[in-house]
């Protein structure tokens, strides 16, 4: 595995294909890139994406961190991307696997799902953050590569989308706690849910234990 590469903060603005195009000149053929949706949220599934675009892809598409589009640009851009990818995947970890191996773990577990069930074998592969996960395939994580490279770009709008998707519908079956507005993420709203409601079954409960160990040691410090 390559070490770790940041490019200038300049270049940060919009996603380039220029890791891609690295990858390429060093004479590997199908670039993967990956991102994942939900490490943070205190109720769901974390959702993994990875994505071979290829090299007939379009680069005017507007890919970005999903988080810095739209709602309407994101649900347009999910359809083109699975359309116009030569290979994409999409994995999600659930919230028991998460309470199990904890939420780096499950995340780093999804990645290498969502890796090895690509119906193109990718031959190298970008993965958005610090860590990379344990495959053979070489690669290198890229810290904030949902803003620097187009393949984890449209990573991270399918795993997005995908994840608020399975939230929504979680919504259907536990309405009292509001998953269709703050997808699990600890706003005041969930967090206002959980103290009336108690937890549902899609909660992570590893959350809840951290909760209550930092709530401890605060009081011990009083």
């Amino acid at each position: 595995m390559e070490r770790q590469q940041e490019l200038p903060k300049k270049s940060r603005t919009v996603p380039s294909l220029k890791l891609e195009q690295q990858a390429w000149r060093e004479g590997y053929v199908h670039v993967a890139g990956v991102d994942e949706a939900g490490r943070g949220p205190l109720a769901g599934p974390v959702v993994v994406a990875a994505v071979i675009l290829g090299k007939n892809w379009n680069s005017q598409h507007p890919l970005n961190d999903s988080k810095k589009l739209s709602t309407k640009l994101r649900e347009s851009l999910f359809d083109l991307i699975r359309k116009e990818v030569q290979a994409y995947r999409i994995v999600a970890v659930s919230p028991m696997l998460i309470d199990q191996v904890n939420i780096l773990q499950a995340t780093l577990l999804g990645m290498k799902r969502a890796i090895n069930e690509l119906k193109t074998k990718p031959d190298f592969v970008l993965v958005d953050g610090k860590q990379y996960p344990s495959t053979p395939i070489p690669g290198k994580p890229v810290i904030r590569g949902d803003t620097i490279s187009c393949s984890i770009a449209a990573a991270s709008i399918l795993a997005k989308v995908a994840r608020d998707r399975v939230m929504k519908g979680y919504h259907q079956i536990y309405p009292h706690w509001g998953f269709e507005k703050h997808k699990g993420y600890p706003t005041q709203q969930h967090r206002d849910a959980i103290e009336q409601y108690g937890t549902c079954l899609i909660h992570r409960h590893s959350f809840q234990c951290r909760s209550q160990k930092m709530k401890t040691e605060q009081l011990k410090l009083l």
